[in-house]
Protein backbone atom coordinates (compact mmCIF):
# COMPACT_ATOMS: atom_id res chain seq x y z
CA UNK A 1 0.00 0.00 0.00
CA UNK A 2 1.39 3.37 -0.49
CA UNK A 3 -0.23 6.68 0.08
CA UNK A 4 -0.31 9.70 -2.99
CA UNK A 5 -1.74 12.93 -2.19
CA UNK A 6 -3.99 11.59 0.41
CA UNK A 7 -5.02 8.47 -1.32
CA UNK A 8 -4.14 4.53 -0.26
CA UNK A 9 -3.34 2.59 -3.71
CA UNK A 10 -2.74 -0.44 -3.78
CA UNK A 11 0.39 -1.54 -5.45
CA UNK A 12 0.74 -4.50 -7.51
CA UNK A 13 3.84 -5.59 -9.06
CA UNK A 14 3.51 -7.59 -12.85
CA UNK A 15 5.47 -8.57 -16.06
CA UNK A 16 4.74 -5.07 -17.53
CA UNK A 17 6.74 -1.51 -18.91
CA UNK A 18 4.24 0.77 -17.96
CA UNK A 19 2.28 1.98 -15.18
CA UNK A 20 -1.80 1.72 -15.23
CA UNK A 21 -4.21 3.09 -12.65
CA UNK A 22 -7.70 1.57 -11.98
CA UNK A 23 -10.45 2.78 -9.18
CA UNK A 24 -12.27 -0.14 -8.24
CA UNK A 25 -16.12 -0.61 -7.55
CA UNK A 26 -15.67 0.54 -4.54
CA UNK A 27 -13.65 2.96 -5.08
CA UNK A 28 -10.05 2.03 -4.13
CA UNK A 29 -7.91 2.70 -5.81
CA UNK A 30 -4.98 0.51 -7.14
CA UNK A 31 -2.07 0.72 -9.57
CA UNK A 32 -0.14 -2.49 -11.53
CA UNK A 33 3.99 -1.24 -12.24
CA UNK A 34 6.59 -3.00 -14.04
CA UNK A 35 8.50 -5.67 -11.21
CA UNK A 36 11.34 -4.27 -11.41
CA UNK A 37 10.87 -0.77 -10.35
CA UNK A 38 12.41 0.83 -6.98
CA UNK A 39 9.54 2.11 -4.64
CA UNK A 40 10.76 5.64 -5.44
CA UNK A 41 10.54 5.64 -8.69
CA UNK A 42 6.94 3.94 -8.23
CA UNK A 43 6.24 6.73 -6.60
CA UNK A 44 7.22 9.52 -8.82
CA UNK A 45 5.51 7.38 -11.75
CA UNK A 46 2.03 7.78 -9.67
CA UNK A 47 2.60 11.32 -8.38
CA UNK A 48 2.50 12.07 -12.22
CA UNK A 49 -0.89 10.75 -12.57
CA UNK A 50 -2.24 12.22 -9.45
CA UNK A 51 -4.42 14.46 -12.36
CA UNK A 52 -6.02 11.74 -13.36
CA UNK A 53 -6.62 9.91 -10.14
CA UNK A 54 -8.76 12.56 -8.76
CA UNK A 55 -10.44 13.25 -12.18
CA UNK A 56 -11.58 9.52 -11.53
CA UNK A 57 -12.59 9.47 -8.44
CA UNK A 58 -14.30 12.14 -8.70
CA UNK A 59 -16.10 10.28 -11.87
CA UNK A 60 -16.84 7.22 -9.67
CA UNK A 61 -18.33 9.07 -6.98
CA UNK A 62 -21.15 10.76 -10.07
CA UNK A 63 -21.94 7.22 -11.60
CA UNK A 64 -22.04 5.80 -7.78
CA UNK A 65 -25.04 8.06 -7.11
CA UNK A 66 -26.73 5.05 -9.09
CA UNK A 67 -25.92 2.69 -5.90
CA UNK A 68 -29.25 1.81 -4.08
CA UNK A 69 -29.52 1.09 -0.91
CA UNK A 70 -32.31 -1.78 -1.24
CA UNK A 71 -34.55 -3.27 1.76
CA UNK A 72 -36.27 -6.83 1.74
CA UNK A 73 -39.82 -5.57 1.34
CA UNK A 74 -42.81 -5.79 -0.61
CA UNK A 75 -42.13 -3.53 -3.60
CA UNK A 76 -38.42 -3.17 -3.25
CA UNK A 77 -37.15 -3.91 -6.85
CA UNK A 78 -34.47 -6.02 -7.63
CA UNK A 79 -32.25 -6.51 -10.97
CA UNK A 80 -32.12 -9.89 -13.20
CA UNK A 81 -30.77 -9.64 -16.65
CA UNK A 82 -30.86 -5.88 -16.63
CA UNK A 83 -34.59 -5.59 -15.34
CA UNK A 84 -36.07 -4.63 -12.32
CA UNK A 85 -38.59 -6.70 -10.60
CA UNK A 86 -40.72 -6.11 -7.45
CA UNK A 87 -40.15 -8.04 -4.32
CA UNK A 88 -43.02 -9.53 -2.69
CA UNK A 89 -43.28 -11.00 0.75
CA UNK A 90 -45.95 -13.84 0.99
CA UNK A 91 -47.59 -15.79 3.60
CA UNK A 92 -47.14 -19.20 1.79
CA UNK A 93 -43.87 -21.06 3.11
CA UNK A 94 -41.49 -20.34 0.61
CA UNK A 95 -38.25 -20.70 1.63
CA UNK A 96 -36.24 -19.58 -2.03
CA UNK A 97 -36.18 -16.70 -4.13
CA UNK A 98 -38.92 -17.28 -6.65
CA UNK A 99 -39.05 -15.37 -9.66
CA UNK A 100 -43.26 -15.38 -11.22
CA UNK A 101 -45.05 -13.45 -13.06
CA UNK A 102 -42.74 -10.39 -13.22
CA UNK A 103 -42.34 -10.51 -9.50
CA UNK A 104 -39.77 -11.50 -7.04
CA UNK A 105 -41.49 -14.07 -4.36
CA UNK A 106 -40.00 -14.81 -0.98
CA UNK A 107 -42.18 -16.41 1.90
CA UNK A 108 -42.52 -13.69 4.91
CA UNK A 109 -40.98 -16.23 7.49
CA UNK A 110 -37.53 -16.16 5.40
CA UNK A 111 -37.37 -12.70 4.91
CA UNK A 112 -33.80 -12.40 7.70
CA UNK A 113 -32.68 -14.56 5.09
CA UNK A 114 -33.55 -12.64 2.05
CA UNK A 115 -29.87 -11.58 1.14
CA UNK A 116 -28.74 -15.32 1.10
CA UNK A 117 -31.25 -16.22 -0.81
CA UNK A 118 -30.97 -13.72 -3.29
CA UNK A 119 -27.47 -14.53 -3.78
CA UNK A 120 -28.63 -18.12 -4.01
CA UNK A 121 -31.03 -17.41 -6.98
CA UNK A 122 -28.34 -15.43 -8.61
CA UNK A 123 -25.45 -18.07 -8.57
CA UNK A 124 -28.31 -20.60 -9.60
CA UNK A 125 -29.65 -18.76 -12.82
CA UNK A 126 -26.39 -17.45 -13.40
CA UNK A 127 -25.05 -21.32 -13.86
CA UNK A 128 -27.49 -22.05 -16.30
CA UNK A 129 -26.88 -18.62 -18.69
CA UNK A 130 -22.90 -19.33 -18.65
CA UNK A 131 -22.69 -22.58 -20.59
CA UNK A 132 -23.84 -21.73 -23.91
CA UNK A 133 -22.29 -18.82 -23.93
CA UNK A 134 -18.92 -20.01 -22.77
CA UNK A 135 -19.28 -22.73 -25.84
CA UNK A 136 -20.18 -20.54 -28.66
CA UNK A 137 -17.26 -17.78 -27.47
CA UNK A 138 -14.98 -20.23 -26.49
CA UNK A 139 -14.94 -21.71 -29.99
CA UNK A 140 -15.08 -18.47 -31.83
CA UNK A 141 -11.91 -17.41 -29.93
CA UNK A 142 -10.18 -21.00 -29.90
CA UNK A 143 -9.54 -21.31 -26.39
CA UNK A 144 -11.01 -23.43 -23.55
CA UNK A 145 -11.12 -22.73 -19.73
CA UNK A 146 -9.86 -25.20 -17.53
CA UNK A 147 -12.88 -24.64 -15.14
CA UNK A 148 -15.73 -22.04 -14.94
CA UNK A 149 -17.01 -20.89 -11.58
CA UNK A 150 -19.58 -18.51 -10.21
CA UNK A 151 -18.96 -17.06 -6.76
CA UNK A 152 -17.99 -13.62 -5.19
CA UNK A 153 -15.00 -11.58 -6.41
CA UNK A 154 -15.77 -8.23 -4.92
CA UNK A 155 -14.51 -5.45 -7.70
CA UNK A 156 -14.26 -7.81 -10.34
CA UNK A 157 -17.36 -8.90 -12.66
CA UNK A 158 -14.61 -12.00 -13.96
CA UNK A 159 -11.16 -13.48 -13.50
CA UNK A 160 -8.87 -15.20 -15.39
CA UNK A 161 -6.45 -17.11 -13.34
CA UNK A 162 -3.05 -18.79 -14.22
CA UNK A 163 -4.56 -22.09 -14.48
CA UNK A 164 -7.16 -21.45 -17.07
CA UNK A 165 -9.71 -21.27 -14.55
CA UNK A 166 -12.61 -18.51 -15.62
CA UNK A 167 -14.41 -16.66 -12.93
CA UNK A 168 -17.59 -14.74 -12.62
CA UNK A 169 -19.25 -12.86 -9.76
CA UNK A 170 -22.49 -13.78 -9.22
CA UNK A 171 -24.00 -10.22 -9.40
CA UNK A 172 -23.40 -10.91 -13.62
CA UNK A 173 -26.93 -12.28 -13.21
CA UNK A 174 -28.30 -8.67 -12.68
CA UNK A 175 -26.64 -7.66 -16.19
CA UNK A 176 -28.79 -7.47 -19.39
CA UNK A 177 -27.98 -10.41 -21.37
CA UNK A 178 -25.84 -8.78 -23.56
CA UNK A 179 -23.65 -7.28 -21.32
CA UNK A 180 -22.98 -10.91 -19.49
CA UNK A 181 -22.02 -11.90 -22.98
CA UNK A 182 -19.58 -8.85 -23.14
CA UNK A 183 -17.83 -10.19 -19.82
CA UNK A 184 -17.91 -13.93 -20.64
CA UNK A 185 -15.58 -12.89 -24.29
CA UNK A 186 -14.06 -10.79 -22.18
CA UNK A 187 -12.45 -13.20 -19.51
CA UNK A 188 -12.41 -15.98 -22.43
CA UNK A 189 -9.96 -13.69 -24.38
CA UNK A 190 -8.00 -12.91 -21.06
CA UNK A 191 -6.72 -17.06 -21.81
CA UNK A 192 -5.19 -15.87 -24.74
CA UNK A 193 -4.09 -12.28 -23.47
CA UNK A 194 -3.32 -12.25 -19.32
CA UNK A 195 -3.51 -8.14 -19.53
CA UNK A 196 -5.57 -5.55 -21.39
CA UNK A 197 -2.97 -5.20 -24.14
CA UNK A 198 -4.04 -3.98 -27.45
CA UNK A 199 -3.98 -7.82 -28.68
CA UNK A 200 -5.99 -8.50 -25.63
CA UNK A 201 -8.88 -5.66 -26.88
CA UNK A 202 -8.33 -6.81 -30.78
CA UNK A 203 -9.93 -9.80 -29.67
CA UNK A 204 -12.47 -8.81 -28.12
CA UNK A 205 -13.46 -6.84 -31.26
CA UNK A 206 -13.18 -9.09 -33.39
CA UNK A 207 -16.09 -10.91 -31.49
CA UNK A 208 -17.98 -8.72 -30.29
CA UNK A 209 -17.47 -5.22 -32.65
CA UNK A 210 -19.57 -2.96 -30.72
CA UNK A 211 -18.51 -3.90 -27.25
CA UNK A 212 -17.98 -0.44 -26.13
CA UNK A 213 -21.87 -0.30 -26.10
CA UNK A 214 -21.41 -2.78 -22.78
CA UNK A 215 -18.60 -1.46 -21.72
CA UNK A 216 -20.43 1.99 -20.97
CA UNK A 217 -23.74 0.09 -19.71
CA UNK A 218 -21.53 -1.11 -16.98
CA UNK A 219 -19.84 2.20 -15.89
CA UNK A 220 -22.81 3.75 -15.28
CA UNK A 221 -24.97 0.99 -14.19
CA UNK A 222 -22.65 -1.13 -12.28
CA UNK A 223 -23.06 0.48 -8.80
CA UNK A 224 -26.35 -0.72 -8.68
CA UNK A 225 -26.05 -3.97 -9.26
CA UNK A 226 -25.67 -4.55 -5.54
CA UNK A 227 -28.21 -5.84 -2.75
Amino acid sequence: MMKVSGIDIAVTKSRRKTVSIFIERDGTVSARVPEQWATDKIEEAILSKQYLIHKHLAEWEQLNESRVMREYVSGQSFLYLGRNYALKLVDEPLDHVLLKNGRFLLGKAYQDNAKELFVTFYKNKLRKKLPPLITRYQSQLNVKPNEVRVMELQNRWGSCSEQGNVNFHWKCAMAPYDVLTYIVVHELAHLLHPNHSPAFWNEVDKVLPRYDKQVEWLKRNGAGMDL
